[in-house]
């Protein structure tokens, strides 16, 4: 009995219910989209599905990360657009495509570690220490390339070279799918390893349900929440440089409210925005169901405001839910003590 008291504990702790939830969610919408319009059942519709998800997905996976930690990041979408931008005039000036990568990727490091800072060392609101960044990062975004857009990559690079890097990161396919979903699919993979299975993804679930006890218990709160904010802002460096693969260029004002998406697709996937639980497996169903729900209504023709609203009352419908599951919690540890 003891047992299996402890593992439906933690199970409902680390939201697997919520995820379920997500999934079931998402068959029933795309079921429901496929009667309308069986072009959503199509191979080629599936395969861009899959494509266009590969961004929500790593800007959920890094904005679960923060969350569960009971914090958030405003500056993923401003990231976006710094490496999108970044990488871009790098490659215009003939600078080496795993170059350029390398570059944003460092400048996303020192954002990440700044986040970090701030929020676990010096206690700054992570609405506040993050919405700097956010202002810092989409102005290097602007900076870059004197506040315009870069030209086409290829100008400089050479047609093959561009073809390349557009290909490992947008329009290439490996077994079938297209590479951004690999791409996206491997880091989620990797990152849910952490999180589920390593003392440092125990250490981000135990400051996000109480961070005095995790201090107490000697859990590194500040390097904790610096991981937490590296890896939100790896991920959005990737989704940058898959835009600028897609784009061919560089735009100052990609990754607009990517930080918003992020949460969304954690939030429909279960991860709480109270800190302490959640489940990357969620995450990647909120990003489907969100993705899943975005493609039907553009294959039905609906209005952009539909979609909009869509997707907002499903985010508060996932967050009411999670309140609710965490009363129903508190009222059943109180009834069994």
């Amino acid at each position: 009995m003891k047992n299996e008291k402890k593992k439906r504990g933690l199970l409902e702790i680390r939201g697997l219910r919520a995820a379920l939830t997500a999934f079931a969610g998402l068959i029933v919408i795309y079921v429901a989209f496929g009667l309308i319009n069986t072009k959503v059942f199509s191979m080629q519709n599936i395969m861009n599905l899959l494509r266009s998800m590969s961004k929500y997905l790593l800007i959920g996976v890094g904005q679960s990360y923060v969350m569960i930690t009971g914090n958030i990041d405003l500056s993923i979408g401003s990231v976006v657009g710094m490496s999108a931008m970044l990488t871009a005039t790098l490659m215009t000036l003939g600078v080496a495509p795993i170059l350029a990568i390398g570059a944003s990727l460092l400048c996303g490091v020192v954002i990440g570690i700044v986040n970090g800072t701030l929020v676990g060392k010096f206690k700054l609101p992570p609405f506040i220490a993050t919405l700097g960044t956010m202002f810092v990062a989409r102005g290097v975004a602007y900076m870059v390339n004197g506040n315009r857009n870069t030209d086409n990559i290829g100008i400089t690079l050479g047609k093959e070279t561009a073809d390349r890097f557009q290909n490992i990161f947008y329009y290439g396919k490996t077994l079938g799918l297209f590479n951004p979903f690999w791409i996206a699919f491997v880091i989620f993979l990797v990152f849910f390893f952490i999180l589920s299975k390593t003392r440092s993804g125990r250490h981000i679930y135990a400051i996000g349900s109480n961070a005095d006890a995790a201090k107490l218990s000697g859990v590194d709160v500040t390097a904790t929440t610096i991981k937490a904010y590296l890896v939100s802002s790896f991920c959005a460096v990737i989704v940058g440089v898959i835009l600028a693969a897609q784009a061919g260029m560089g735009n100052m004002d990609a990754g607009l409210s990517y930080e918003m998406y992020g949460v969304a697709a954690s939030v429909i996937g279960g991860v709480s925005p109270l800190g302490g639980s959640g489940l990357l497996l969620g995450t990647f169903a909120g990003a489907a169901l969100w993705q899943t729900l975005e493609n039907g209504l553009n294959l039905i023709h609906a209005p952009v405001g539909i979609q909009r609203l869509a997707i907002g009352i499903i985010v508060v419908m996932a967050v009411l839910m999670d309140i609710f599951l965490r009363s129903g919690s508190a009222r059943s540890t109180k009834k069994s003590d």
